[in-house]
């Protein structure tokens, strides 16, 4: 049986309601849909609140992995890898990418590499709504949390 695979992506500002609402994606994610590994970064608030509920998951789901992206070579930028992850993951070409754009192509080639996106996107000029967008058109399963309502947007 192949891997799915889900990346989480957010605005670093997302507020402590979402929370709840994140956990239940993830939870329907696992359980419904079959994903297994699951992908998060480390640059903010929703990355934080994903990481978290991905890892007391890991205590229902212990089948689940949860890697953490990494948009800056290890030995240019050290990150520990926090406690509950299995690893980190360094997308493959990205020595070669200018630093000031490293975070964004790090999430366009995890959009490449995933079945599915949880994201969460306060206003729409933004690189989170970009991505939401990038996913949708590489027929990426996305699933959104929209902030005025914290209502959930299947597509």
């Amino acid at each position: 049986m192949d891997k799915k695979r889900c990346f989480l992506i957010g605005h670093h500002d997302a507020p402590e309601s979402i929370y709840p609402a994140l956990q239940r994606e993830i939870e329907r994610h696992i359980t419904e849909l079959g994903v297994t590994e699951f992908i998060v970064g480390h640059y903010g608030n929703f990355d934080r609140m994903a990481a978290r509920a991905l890892v007391a998951a890991k205590q229902i789901h212990p089948e689940i992995s949860l890697w953490l992206l990494l948009p800056y070579h290890p030995a240019e930028q050290k990150v520990d890898v926090p406690e509950g992850f299995d690893g980190s993951f360094y997308p493959e070409g990205m020595e070669k990418v200018p630093r000031r754009v490293a975070i964004v192509k790090a999430n366009h080639y995890v959009v490449d590499y995933v079945d599915y996106l949880i994201a969460y996107a306060s206003h729409c000029a933004s690189n989170t709504q970009k991505m939401i967008k990038y996913a949708r058109a590489k027929q990426v399963q996305t699933n959104y949390l929209l902030a005025k309502n914290e209502t959930l947007i299947n597509n």
